[in-house]
C-alpha cells in the first residue's frame, strides 16, 4: 500500500509546455519542493503519451493525430537557468578592428524618464553580478537606450552605431535562409536548440574591451562579453558555430547564428543525431535553454 494523500483542492485547467506545444493538466498542490510538477498515469493516458523507457522518450499525439515527442536527456548542465558567469576561453575571440586613423568615440548619455533609470540600475546591476561589464575608465563611450520587446518589458540597448562606422566589418558569409532549407530534403524529425544568450558565451578580445564603454548616469562600463549591436557580432558567431558543429554541417545539423536546428530522416537517427549535439555543446561548453 502506497501512502494516501487527502486532497481537497485542484487547480486548471493548467497549461503544461512541452516542445513548444500546450497539453492542459489540472493540478493539485502538494507539499514536495523537490520537484515543480508531477503528470500522472490518468493524464499521460489522456494525451496518448507513449514511454519508451530504454530511449528515454515520450511521445504524445495532438488532437490532429500528429505527434510530437519528449526526449530525456543525461546532460542537464547544457540546460542551466542562468549562464555559469563568463565563459571560457576559446580559440576564437570577438574583435574590434578599426579603420585607420579611427579616433575614440566619445558621446553624452542619453535622457532618460525615472522609470527608465530605475530599469537601468536593475538591469546595470544584473550584468555586474554575471560579470559580463565591469566599470571602465576608457576614452570611449557611447549612450544607452530601452526599446520595448514583446511581452512589454524593455531591453536595454547599446548605440553603437558610430563605432560600428568606424570597425573593419567581418566579411564571413552569413548562409542564405534559401540554402539552408535545401540541406532539409528528405528529413522528417527535427529539434531546435536555442542558445541561451549566445553572444554572452563568447569572450572579447582584451585589448578590444575599452572599445565597448557605454555611459549611463550611474558611470561608464564596459563589455568582457560580446554585446548586442556591434557590426562584427553576427558574423563572428556564425563562424563559431560553423567550428563548433564543423562534421555535423549539412548531414544533421544546420545553424543560423545562434539557432541550431538538428533534422534526421527517421525517429531513431534523430535521437542519436540531437545526442550527438547535445554532447558537442557540453564538450565545448555552450548552455542553451531547455524550453526549446
Amino acid at each position: 500500500m502506497g501512502l494516501e494523500v487527502e486532497l481537497e483542492k485542484g487547480y486548471g485547467p493548467c497549461p503544461v509546455l512541452i516542445n513548444e506545444k500546450t497539453l492542459d493538466a489540472t493540478l493539485i498542490q502538494l507539499e514536495m519542493a523537490e520537484f515543480d510538477v508531477i503528470l500522472g498515469m490518468d493524464w499521460l493516458a489522456r494525451h496518448s503519451a507513449n514511454l519508451l523507457c530504454a530511449e528515454k522518450k515520450l511521445t504524445f499525439k495532438d488532437k490532429e493525430g500528429a505527434e510530437f515527442s519528449f526526449v530525456g536527456t543525461k546532460l542537464p548542465h547544457v540546460f542551466p537557468e542562468e549562464l555559469p558567469g563568463l565563459p571560457p576561453d576559446r580559440a576564437t575571440e570577438f574583435v574590434i578592428d578599426l579603420i585607420p586613423g579611427a579616433a575614440p568615440v566619445s558621446k553624452a548619455p542619453y535622457r532618460m524618464a525615472p522609470t527608465e533609470l530605475k530599469e537601468l540600475k536593475v538591469q546595470l546591476q544584473e550584468l555586474l553580478d554575471k560579470g559580463y561589464i565591469r566599470p571602465s575608465i576608457s576614452p570611449w563611450g557611447v549612450p544607452v537606450l530601452f526599446v520595448k520587446k514583446k511581452d512589454g518589458s524593455v531591453r536595454l540597448c547599446i548605440d553603437y552605431r558610430e563605432l560600428n562606422k568606424l570597425t573593419i566589418k567581418n566579411r564571413y558569409p552569413l548562409p542564405q535562409i534559401d540554402d539552408l532549407f535545401d540541406q532539409l530534403q528528405g528529413a522528417k524529425v527535427f529539434s531546435k536548440i536555442d542558445l541561451r544568450s549566445g553572444y554572452h558565451q563568447l569572450k572579447i578580445k582584451d585589448g578590444d574591451i575599452p572599445k565597448t564603454t557605454f555611459r549611463t548616469r550611474y558611470g561608464h562600463y564596459e563589455f568582457l562579453v560580446m554585446s548586442f549591436g556591434l557590426t562584427n557580432a553576427p558574423a563572428t558567431f556564425m563562424e563559431l558555430m560553423n567550428q563548433v558543429f564543423h562534421d555535423m554541417l549539412d548531414t544533421s545539423v544546420i545553424v543560423f547564428i545562434d539557432n541550431i536546428l538538428i533534422y534526421s530522416k527517421d525517429k531513431e537517427t534523430h535521437i542519436m543525431n540531437l545526442r550527438a549535439a547535445l554532447q558537442r555543446l557540453r564538450k565545448e561548453k555552450f548552455y542553451a535553454k531547455f524550453t526549446k
